[in-house]
């Protein structure tokens, strides 16, 4: 059974729904983004532990603030390649970045060969179904150019702006 939850988000973004396995965060998405349509709809709304939590972290997020916590979750269809992309995503702190690019430069170093696609990386990462607690928003094209997001350009931009991010619009 797959339970959900609304979160009410501030001014200048779309509110997002939070899914759960009724233990565990298993996605997280802005409400009519193109991610939205990936999530299993029409389930069981219910108020969960792993909702109060993520909402917490939510709060604090929005607030400007990197959470010193993180929900806990699970990704499901994790297939190596994207499993080296998550965990390279998880690692960009709060107001910093990384491109495309650079993310298939270090796979491509990882695993001993001269090159990834940045184009692989960029399917891996709109896979992503934990936004923002997996920051997809953080990746950006060449040059630090905006590029699409599945939660919305507007979202995207709305998140590197509260997070002091600068960025190229392409």
């Amino acid at each position: 059974m797959t339970f959900t939850k609304i979160y009410r988000t501030p001014d200048g973004f779309d509110d997002m729904m939070m899914s759960s396995d009724g233990k565990l965060l298993t996605g997280l998405c802005f409400i009519n983004s193109r991610d939205h349509s990936k999530h299993i709809m029409g389930l069981e709304e219910k108020d969960l532990p792993v909702f109060y939590g993520t909402k917490e972290w939510l709060d604090i997020y929005f607030s400007g603030r990197q959470p010193d916590f993180t929900p806990e979750y699970r990704i499901d269809g994790l297939t190596p390649f994207r499993k080296e992309v998550s965990d390279i995503m998880q690692s960009i702190q709060f107001g910093q970045t990384m491109t495309y690019g650079e993310i298939a430069e270090l796979i491509a170093q990882k695993r001993c060969i001269r090159k990834m696609s940045a184009q692989a990386v960029g399917g891996a990462v709109g896979w992503n179904p934990l936004c923002i607690i997996v920051p997809c928003h953080r990746v950006l094209g060449a040059n630090r150019s905006l590029t699409g997001y599945g939660g919305g350009i507007k979202n995207k931009i709305a998140l590197l702006k509260l997070e002091g991010i600068e960025f190229r619009k392409p």
